[in-house]
């Protein structure tokens, strides 16, 4: 059941909405069916799962990164590491992930507690935090985006 909701949560970063329903994302965000969203992940077991063509010459670097989104042909991961938000991605193991707002716009909390089906949120309230850093990796390089 879980599964099918759309989540309004506190992510690593940011403010966000969490799923493993691709399509409510979209309509929520307004929102091309066919981009791609970030997909986080509960641990590395789950990314090789996920993307098992990560170069291995890169994966000391994936292993140690923190906040850090991760390309790889086209598809974006990141290994969440903080706490409170892998509590409830341990039950998922993955999920897609954007920011909780309304495509274009800044967080609005009205907005994202009406879109959202389940609500988690800590006694200190959300925070809008700093972006991942973003690097796009393929077997020859590693280049940072953000």
């Amino acid at each position: 059941m879980l599964k099918d909701y759309v989540t309004l949560t506190q992510t690593d970063t940011t403010v966000g909405f969490i799923s493993k329903n691709a399509t409510k994302l979209s309509d929520i965000k307004n929102r091309d069916t066919k981009k791609e969203f970030l997909r986080v992940v509960d641990s590395l077991k789950t990314f090789k799962k996920l993307s098992s063509n990560f170069p291995k010459k890169y994966k000391n670097t994936l292993r140690r990164s923190k906040k850090t989104t991760f390309i790889v042909n086209s598809n974006a991961f990141r290994v969440v590491k903080d706490e409170k938000h892998l509590e409830l991605l341990k039950k998922l193991e993955w999920a897609y992930s954007t920011s909780a707002n309304e495509r274009d716009k800044s967080y609005d909390e009205e907005f994202c507690y009406n879109k959202a089906d389940l609500i988690i949120e800590e006694k200190n309230g959300f925070f809008e935090g700093i972006s991942s850093s973003i690097f796009k990796v393929n077997t020859k390089s590693i280049k940072r985006l953000r």
